[in-house]
Order: structure tokens, then sequence, then C-alpha cells
């Protein structure tokens, strides 16, 4: 038989390349998580100090997501959203958008096309610098980790 003529894949190997993509995503974001939860980031010496917290002693947005997957990797949810609130709410929406992805993909219907806008984009740069500035005031100390 040649390439031309050959049979269309059967099902099972259909549904498997379809689902390639998310699972493939779902082994790297398992592993990631997996070697914050063997590699405490809450000892030193373990990974790089933020270089803005250093210098001038400001957090970033981004301050405290190291803790906070740790912490959700050990099942603690609560630590976790005290470490960084806003990383704990990106982890919960990248986990919506997989199971969309996922859920789409083993039904053959096309994967979500999240669309970043001017405005969306506006949006979430507003959103982070909102938090980074509450976040280092006095009375936002609660979102500080």
């Amino acid at each position: 038989m040649s390439e031309d003529t050959a049979p269309p894949p059967s099902g099972a190997t259909a549904a498997g390349r379809r689902l390639a993509a998310p699972l493939g995503v779902l082994a790297a974001v398992l592993a990631a998580f997996a070697a914050v939860a063997a590699v405490d980031p809450n000892r030193p010496g373990h990974y790089p100090v933020c270089p803005l917290l250093r210098h001038t002693g400001i957090l970033c947005p981004g301050c405290g997501g190291l803790r906070g997957a740790h912490a959700l990797a050990h099942g603690h949810p609560l630590t976790a959203l005290g470490a960084n609130a806003l990383a704990f709410a990106g982890y919960l929406a990248f986990a919506a958008f997989w199971t969309v992805w996922l859920l789409r993909s083993a039904t053959g219907r096309p994967a979500p096309a999240p669309r970043l806008t001017a405005a969306r984009g506006w949006a979430l740069a507003a959103l982070v610098l909102v938090f980074t500035v509450v976040r280092n005031l006095p009375a936002g100390r609660a979102l500080a980790p």
C-alpha cells in the first residue's frame, strides 16, 4: 500500500494524537511542580534570590511564587494563596484552561485559542501592577509572602 492509500488512523490512534499535546504539557507542568516540591524554596541556597527584592527591598509580582508552588505541591492551597495570590490565581486559571483543552481534544473539537487583545493585555498589566504596588504598601502586607 502506498502512503496515499494508507487506511485512516484508528479511533484510538487519532485520539492519542489529539491528546498528545495537552498530556505533554501536563507532564511538563507536573515535572516542574515535582522539582519544586522536592527542593524547598523556603530553605536558602537552593534558588536564586529575586534581584528586585535583593537590590531594592521591593517585592516583585512573582515573589513567593515558588513557595506557593511548593505549598500547592504538598497539598496546602491556603499556604500557596498566602505566598503569592497572583501566582495562585494563575495556577487556577491554567488548570481551568488545561481542563477545557483536554476535554475539547478528547472529543475532537478544536483546542481553545485564548486571544490576548490589546484591552486584555492592558488589563492584565494593570492587575499585575496594582498587585505589585499594593503588596508593597503597609496596608497590603497580607499579600506579601
